[in-house]
């Protein structure tokens, strides 16, 4: 009896535990930082600095960066967006997928070939999602669209562990 309470309870606090980072933001798109950064403003004028999950963006000043940056400004700057969050990163920004209408603003990126899906973070997204994201970026690939008319696109993980090591 005893255990049975204890094993009851360890699944409960579980799952509670699994939905205390789960938010939704609904709001304004107000600016866009990168290829993968945007921030929302809430109907209580609150700002949110949110990262859009699953993909990498190429950096600034990376080859691709200015155009993917402009890609996601086109899709979501001064709209009406609803972004559910499931996690913090080290940033203090809100890991979350993000809606512009019914479109997946990564999704959208990975398709204009102007982000990376995320490989390294792909257990944190649901099965259907992974496939999709893969698919999409595969297909970008196969059809050079955006960064991969390069020949050897270098990932941003790769271009920041290069950029580390140079002096300033």
């Amino acid at each position: 009896m005893k255990s049975q309470r204890f094993a009851n309870w360890l699944l409960l606090s579980l799952a509670f535990a699994g939905s205390c980072n789960a938010e939704t933001i609904i709001g304004r798109v107000v600016g866009v930082s990168d290829g993968d950064t945007i921030t929302m403003l809430d109907s209580g004028n609150v700002q949110h600095k949110i990262r859009l999950g699953g993909i990498d963006a190429p950096e600034s000043g990376q080859a691709f960066g200015s155009v993917s940056k402009r890609h996601l400004s086109d899709l979501a700057f001064g709209k009406q967006a609803e972004a559910d969050c499931y996690k913090t990163d080290q940033y203090r920004r809100s890991i979350c997928t993000v809606y512009v209408g019914e479109r997946d603003a990564a999704l959208a990126q990975l398709d204009a070939g102007l982000a990376w899906w995320y490989r390294m973070y792909a257990k944190e997204q649901p099965p259907l999602q992974r496939q999709e994201y893969e698919s999409a970026e595969d297909r970008a690939a196969a059809d050079g669209r955006g960064l991969w008319r390069d020949s050897q696109p270098i990932p941003p993980w790769e271009w920041r562990k290069i950029r580390k090591g140079k002096p300033r």
